[in-house]
């Protein structure tokens, strides 16, 4: 059963693959790729603005709040007694952009004077409060 123009005599299968189709189909899409491309990559020529894209992080202050074991009170560096520690809270509190507290006890220290400056954060309304430890 051979699909041909019946000029052979042959009673075989064909066993060629005919081409004829598959470049038929193949100039047709090579065709519509040819004529859509230009299509799709077609704009208007606006020269854009340039800008950065770096984004613009604002690293919020910190205020190192250290308790040392006989209970001193040092505000980043500065020696203070614990009524101007309540000042600086309340300054702070009051700033438009409140600053973090990091609190720094001793190992030695009383519980005592943790809470005190504790409370003394809560009473100013700072609402970012954390500790500071070292890892082991």
């Amino acid at each position: 059963m051979a699909f041909g123009s019946g000029l052979d005599d042959n009673e075989e299968a064909m066993s060629e693959i005919n081409m004829t189709p598959l470049v038929d189909v193949m100039l047709v899409l090579l065709i519509i790729f040819i004529i859509t491309v230009p299509v799709l990559t077609h704009s208007v020529k606006v020269d854009l603005p340039q800008a950065s894209n770096t984004p613009n992080e604002l690293k919020p202050k910190t205020v190192a709040i250290s308790v040392t074991a006989d209970g001193n009170l040092h505000w980043n560096d500065d020696t203070v007694s614990f009524e101007v520690l309540e000042q600086r809270l309340q300054v702070a509190a009051g700033a438009p952009e409140q600053p973090e507290i990091h609190l720094r006890g001793d190992k030695q220290v009383a519980y005592e004077h943790m809470i005190r400056v504790m409370a003394a954060v809560q009473r100013a309304g700072i609402e970012k409060l954390g500790f500071v430890t070292t890892p082991e």
